[in-house]
């Protein structure tokens, strides 16, 4: 190879390296967090995409996916309450 060849291909364009940041630098407050409403029907966007493909076992497979989803939803207003941050309806007395 001669020089002009290498002389060429190294002086390509190389992307300028970016300074590393410090872990530790100050960052922003985030902003205050909005009050969490729970679903009033969990599973209603699960309702909404209609059975599951299992053929023969549809019923089940309704059954055990609005399970998980009700579930999760009750460990995620679990959460929030603990947190504070749980929005208290008009209805619903205040702990």
């Amino acid at each position: 190879m001669t020089t002009s060849r290498r002389s060429r291909r190294g002086s390509r364009g190389r992307a300028p390296r970016n300074k590393v940041k410090s872990l530790w630098q100050p960052v922003p407050r985030p902003d205050p967090v909005e009050p969490i409403k729970p679903a009033m029907v969990p599973t209603a966007l699960l309702e909404s995409l209609g059975s599951p493909p299992l053929r023969g076992h549809a019923s089940a497979g309704d059954h055990y996916l609005a399970a998980v989803v009700e579930r999760a939803a009750a460990v995620a207003t679990a959460l929030a309450a603990s947190a504070g941050v749980l929005a208290v309806s008009d209805d619903q007395p205040a702990l």
